[in-house]
């Protein structure tokens, strides 16, 4: 396991009641109320939350890797990330699938952008050999 040389965010949060509570964070920005994935509860859920960070985090990580080649991204880049919440035996598990959009760019450019953000995402660094991860372009 690699350690930090230095901290540059910690993130942190509250959380009552679990999958049907809220949660908040330390600086009041995400105040949001939970609800189990599939139940008509008026909150998201942790897999939701958890698709939203790993693509944002995607998204700049492929800013990183796209100038490391000399390669502008292009302003309308997105990821549609979904996590599936499953069961193997009796216990729970998790499965991703990133469809990454970076138009007007070859599909080899952007496959090389693609794979290079996912060796340089803490996201992706944290699920690899952990979950199934898909990543393709859309």
């Amino acid at each position: 396991m690699t350690s930090l040389d230095k901290v540059l965010y910690t993130g942190k949060t509250h959380t009552l009641g679990g999958r049907d509570g809220t949660a908040r964070s330390s600086d009041g920005r995400l105040d949001i109320r939970l609800s189990p994935p599939g139940s008509n509860g008026p909150g998201t859920n942790p897999e939701q939350l958890f698709a939203a960070g790993w693509s944002a985090c995607f998204i700049g990580a492929m800013g990183r890797a796209a100038r490391a080649s000399g390669v502008a991204l292009p302003s309308d880049v997105a990821v549609d990330a979904e996590v599936d919440l499953g069961q193997a035996g009796d216990g729970f598990l998790l499965q991703a699938r990133l469809a990454v959009r970076l138009p007007g760019l070859d599909p080899a450019v952007a496959r090389a952008i693609v794979d290079g953000a996912h060796q340089l995402c803490p996201y992706s660094k944290a699920t690899r050999g952990n979950i199934a991860v898909e990543l393709s372009l859309a």
